[in-house]
């Protein structure tokens, strides 16, 4: 193994010890202590070398052969080096990689790992080879569609199903084709048979009631009859169908209370309607829907469209409510009345979204958290406008468990500079993380440090972390941090330094 090693220049032969007898660990600290030593950039005269053809004895033709150096090394060694190309992936010379990945896929026996390895980087530096591998198994793939079509709503399969028949439709057999379109065809059925039956003992359900309506109410049973039998002609038929939000006609599968609490309900969120105690049964239907009369009651009052300068006074009516609202209906009024309004958001929120949000996180925090931040920040829509919201929220409105809430729902997806302002508000505040929790930002932070060269609000999430949470650091977490302030182009760059090296003494 000296040998080969002798293959390479100075720096170039220290890292490839470094991954050959220390792993991704001693290779990343290495590569790292060599960037910053010169501005001169070595990787591409070490991957260079690997691609380089040697002279070898081919065992069984008993002759002499070439081969690229790289495939010389044991599988250990290339699952490492890839390990460490997929770390470092937004500053390796992408010509030279690609080199790299061509010679070990010429190699006839390659184990799963490697080739998972393999087309993981080549999606890293955003290959057009990428479409021609998938990391899973053909069988991998009929259990994923399989378990998607189990569910009926095109919104519960989620991203997979589209991502399958996208993508991995071409990777099946022939066989495992015809074995999952059969199993598609007996799932659809049998749902279609369900979903008929209810359909006729719905309608005759609301024929039964419909002698004791008034005649406005008899004509939202025929309307409700009538798109139950449009329907039913759909289901008897192959065209696809879709879930709609709730109309009018949907108030006849709710409860007379419910009904009867609509109208008082709209009259409240359309004008800013004086306080009387007398609303107060009224808003409780609320609390006695379950959650799909909730979504369906939601759909109907329009709590999305709802103006902004009437949302303070309804929140008011809210928060008024005794007993307090559950923690699912909580969530689901938040979700329609306030969540389309924040996402839409370009400019700093209004006053009145302001007062709202606020009030409704102060006294239901955590449902605001799901209903509300959650699905901001995994949209990958947290701009300045949210951002500056949000930390309003975290600042005023939270406690730290609500807060720490927030920040582990940060560590998951890209960043963007919004978000980057709502943890350094987390941080700021001192929030108290556990050991894994603190070791997945790390984590995170490393992966985000090359996307963030110069943005000041990163170094000074850098800058907190290094100053307000030294009893986390640990020698690799220094190490981590070491590495992150490599890529840190700003003039916070040697204070980073200098707070790390004050840890480290």
């Amino acid at each position: 193994m000296t040998t080969i090693l002798n293959r390479f220049d100075g720096r170039a032969r220290l890292l490839a010890y470094a991954l050959l007898n220390g792993g991704v660990s001693d290779a990343q600290k290495m590569f790292t202590k060599q960037r910053g030593a010169s501005t001169q950039f070595f990787l591409r005269s070490f991957l260079n070398t690997l691609c380089r053809d040697e002279a070898c004895l081919d065992k069984r033709a008993n002759s002499l052969t070439t081969k690229p150096l790289v495939n010389m090394f044991s599988d250990a060694f290339k699952c490492d080096l890839l390990c460490f190309l997929h770390l470092i992936h937004p500053g390796v010379p992408r010509d030279s990689v690609l080199s790299l990945l061509h010679c070990l896929t010429q190699e006839v026996n390659k184990k799963p790992w490697i080739c998972a390895l393999i087309t993981q980087l080549h999606k890293d530096i955003g290959s057009e080879d990428l479409g021609k591998g998938t990391l899973l198994t053909p069988q991998c793939i009929v259990d994923l569609k399989g378990l998607c079509e189990r569910f009926k709503d095109s919104q519960e399969k989620g991203v997979w199903d589209l991502y399958l028949n996208e993508h991995w439709t071409c990777e099946l057999s022939p066989d495992n084709q015809t074995d999952l379109e059969h199993k598609k065809r007996k799932r659809e059925i049998v749902c279609m048979d369900t979903e008929r039956n209810e359909l006729h003992s719905k309608r005759m359900k609301l024929d039964m009631s419909a002698s004791g309506l008034t005649e406005s109410e008899k004509l939202t049973v025929e309307e409700s009859n009538a798109n139950t039998l449009q329907l039913d002609k759909h289901l008897e038929g192959d065209s696809p169908m879709t879930h709609q939000l709730p109309e009018e006609g949907s108030l006849c599968v709710l409860s007379d209370n419910i009904k009867a609490a609509v109208p008082l309900i709209k009259e409240l969120l359309e004008s800013e309607t004086e306080w009387d105690e007398s609303y107060m049964p009224f808003l409780r239907v609320l609390n006695e829907c379950d959650s799909y009369q909730l979504e369906m009651l939601c759909g109907i009052l329009r709590l999305a469209e709802t103006p902004e300068p009437t949302l303070p006074h309804f929140c008011s009516f809210l928060l008024a409510l005794s007993p307090d609202l559950s923690h699912s209906t909580a969530s689901i009024i938040i979700k329609h009345l306030l969540l389309g309004k924040v996402l839409s958001l370009t400019e700093p929120a209004s006053r009145c979204l302001v007062t709202a949000v606020t009030s409704l996180c102060s006294r239901y925090p955590r449902p605001t958290c799901q209903a509300l931040i959650e699905p901001v920040i995994k949209a990958g829509q947290t701009d300045n406008a949210q951002a500056e919201l949000f930390c309003r929220l975290v600042k005023e409105c939270l406690e730290s468990h609500h807060r720490l809430f927030v920040f582990q729902m940060t560590l998951h997806g890209s960043w963007n500079e919004g978000l980057l302002s709502v943890i350094h508000a987390l941080l700021d505040l001192k929030i108290e993380p556990s050991e894994e929790l603190f070791s997945l930002f790390t984590t995170q932070l490393s992966r985000q440090s090359p996307q963030f060269p110069k943005s000041m609000k990163f170094a000074k999430i850098m800058l907190t972390v290094l100053t307000k949470f030294q009893s986390y650091m640990n020698a690799s977490r220094q190490h981590t941090l070491l590495c992150c302030i490599s890529f840190n182009e700003t003039f916070l760059k040697k204070s980073l330094q200098a707070a790390l090296k004050r840890i480290s003494q």
